[in-house]
């Protein structure tokens, strides 16, 4: 069967962005972002938008689902699926070849697996309703609907809770499951050694806090965005409002904000792990090859053979 899509996963901080830019680039491309934080508006250092790595060679590559929302709107996978299948379309209309990018596996795996997903309500009556109840009622409440709860993260941030049961109570209704089909992608992964990842995460991280990233924090703050999203949002949000709350010093919050990226990169490779084990071709390469992954998408994309 003829491949539809071309994705680039791999964990943070490999250099994704820009090769897939450089390939969109090449073959007549455009991108939709599969990152679960980049959708949001004023989020722009934190998540690595590195807008300017879409340009090359003066010219800018098409790129959809981010800065689609403010941060005080919700957006889950549901939501991603509804936009990636609009973005989807649209560049197949214009004969265009979509390109996949990120690293969200989660997000990842619901096109290439074709998840069927629960359309949850998290604007409902409901969903304040629950708000109000104590983080412990709501707790138990989850644990009678669903006693196997994996995710045990959804049990310490009460927006997490509240969503969990709604989606739990939603997934009853046979009339919410909206059923997909997974999409034929050629997948190539951007990998690196270990301890390459490391030093580019520690890297990273310090160019970014140059570059205002503990301002981009102030900033959402002082625009209201409520301390236990930025704790929802995770890492650089989650470690950085908690300094400036006095919560933790500067050097805690730079220590425990690295080592929380790092983890973070070793449960994305066991992600990637799980989908090849599931049946998905991964061709992996050594870091942002361009050259190497022109060769794969010629050769398995395009069948160009040389």
């Amino acid at each position: 069967m003829k491949y539809e899509l071309i994705t680039i996963l791999g964990p943070t901080a490999v250099g994704k962005t820009r090769l897939a830019a450089k390939l969109a680039h090449r073959f007549n491309g455009q991108i939709i972002s599969a990152d679960s934080r980049q959708v949001y508006r004023g989020m722009d250092i934190g998540t690595g938008k590195d807008i300017a790595d879409y340009t090359v060679n003066q010219k800018t590559i098409p790129y959809h689902l981010i800065d689609i929302l403010p941060p005080n709107e919700e957006f889950n996978l549901f939501s991603f699926k509804k936009e990636f299948d609009t973005a989807f379309e649209k560049i197949k209309k214009k004969n265009k070849t979509p390109f996949l990018v990120g690293g969200t596996g989660l997000y990842l795996s619901a096109i290439l697996k074709g998840y069927n997903l629960v359309d949850a309500d998290f604007n409902s009556e409901r969903f304040n309703q629950l708000m109000n109840l104590s983080q412990e009622t709501l707790a138990e409440t989850l644990l009678k609907i669903n006693p196997e709860q994996h995710n045990t993260t959804d049990l310490k941030i009460k927006e997490r809770i509240v969503k969990a049961i709604i989606i739990a109570e939603a997934e009853k209704d046979k009339s919410k499951i909206k059923k997909s089909e997974a999409i034929n992608s050629l997948v190539i992964g951007v990998s690196r050694s270990r301890d390459e990842i490391k030093k580019s995460i520690t890297s990273r991280l310090k160019t970014r806090l140059d570059e205002g990233m503990i301002d981009e924090v102030k900033n959402l703050i002082e625009s209201g965005v409520p301390k236990e999203k930025l704790e929802f949002f995770g890492l650089e949000y989650k470690f950085i409002s908690r300094y400036i709350y006095n919560e933790i010093n500067y050097n805690d919050m730079f220590q425990k904000l690295n080592s929380a990226i790092h983890s973070f990169a070793k449960r994305q490779m066991t992600w990637f792990r799980k989908m090849e084990r599931e049946g998905i071709r991964i061709h992996w390469i050594n870091g942002p090859d361009e050259k190497a992954a022109a060769e794969i998408i010629d050769l398995e994309y395009f069948n160009k053979h040389a």
